[in-house]
């Protein structure tokens, strides 16, 4: 603790002509410029210090995402979907791990720095600061606990790859595509634009839509008087016919299968189709094999029957993909293969023999 030099203890007016004055006032200037010193040393280590680990986790993402781009040979990040699962998850996870580690080393680093300026400036206080920082700490040990349960459950949601930017989820409480996830609360966007902030700490369950591959399922209701065999067959070769598409087929998984009749009514005959797809482009395969049932059937003459009109809700009119209007990109580049050379005999032209030239030998009489 620095004392102020003109307090005597006495109440009387200071002698500027005692030695002992300007002593204590040197000593006060000279202990107050070295606790400055030493505060501004610790802000510029702090400052330091700070810009030396995000400089490593910087450089650290960098090299796993270029890593992963050189390995899909692709140059922007959005056209790994072309590539791999494993390489779009690692970037996602990379990255996402990146912000959170940035924003602990921030908030470890202020809270260090404060306690080492506290200590310099007023040693004895810190002692006195612990003791209420332990007894503010237990009053709002319970009101904490959301906090602490939080950012826990964000930093296992992240290291096991619940989650990453770009999915399209449903958390239960909000469904859409992933904006944003932070230590404690996880934005998402649903179908309809609005953004959703989501506490980790209340996540119980987590349904993602864009891992690993998805399924398009088309329930095809036609009229109870028609040959059930003739139309699955149509609607196996429609289905075949897209898989076999050059624009489709990098985006279909397997060959796609009818499962059969789901259901019978009065009105109607409900068949199955299904065909497995990757998972960013199930709506788009959806689609387009839905507009080629249709012609198929027209050109069949089949008259679907009127259905009562249905409305989906909930997760049944949130979980398309391509709804949430992800980011295009280019498509990845293709480097093109040099031709190789063939090689071909020579021929060589056949020369007339004349009468006299034996078989097996050359017109020069050599064997």
């Amino acid at each position: 603790m620095i004392s102020a030099p003109f307090d005597s203890g006495t109440g009387e007016s200071p002698d500027i002509t005692d030695p002992e004055l300007w002593e204590r006032i040197g000593g006060f200037f000279t202990t107050a410029g070295l606790n400055l010193a030493a505060v501004a040393g610790i802000i510029v280590g702090a400052i330091l210090v700070t810009w030396i680990l995000r400089l490593v986790i910087h450089r650290v993402v960098n090299r796993i995402v270029n890593g992963a781009k050189d390995k899909a040979n692709v140059d922007d990040t959005q056209a790994l979907e072309r590539s791999p699962l494993a390489s779009v998850r690692l970037v996602q996870r990379t990255r996402t791990l990146g912000s959170i580690l940035s924003n602990i080393v921030n908030v470890t680093i202020v809270i260090i720095a404060l306690l080492l300026i506290l200590n310099v400036l007023a040693p004895t206080a810190l002692g006195s600061l612990t003791l209420l920082t332990a007894a503010i700490g237990a009053g709002l040990g319970f009101g904490a606990q959301n906090i602490v349960k939080d950012v826990l459950n964000g930093i296992f949601i992240v290291a096991e790859d619940q989650v990453g930017i770009g999915d399209v989820v449903d958390l239960g409480l909000a469904t859409g595509i992933v904006e944003y996830v932070s230590v404690r609360v996880t934005h998402v966007r649903d179908v309809n634009g609005t953004l959703w902030y989501v506490r980790n700490g209340e996540i119980t369950r987590i349904g993602n839509l864009s891992q690993g591959w998805s399924r398009v399922i088309l329930d095809l209701s036609v009229a109870t008087d028609s040959d059930i065999d003739e139309v699955e067959k149509a609607m196996l070769d429609t289905a075949k016919a897209l898989a076999k598409d050059p624009k489709w087929r990098t985006r279909i998984l397997e060959q796609p299968e009818v499962w059969g009749l789901e259901s019978i009514s009065g009105d109607a005959l409900v068949i199955r189709l299904v065909m497995k797809t990757r998972a960013n482009a199930k709506d788009d395969v959806a689609r387009e094999l839905r507009m080629r049932l249709k012609h198929t059937i027209d050109e069949m003459g089949i008259t679907l029957p009127a259905l009562n009109a249905v409305m989906p809700t909930g997760i049944e009119g949130a979980q398309r993909v391509r709804g949430a209007n992800p980011p295009k990109t280019k498509p990845t580049p293709v480097t093109p293969t040099p031709e190789r050379a063939v090689w071909k005999p020579k021929r060589t032209s056949k020369k007339p023999s004349s009468p006299g030239d034996e078989p097996g030998t050359t017109p020069g009489g050599t064997p």
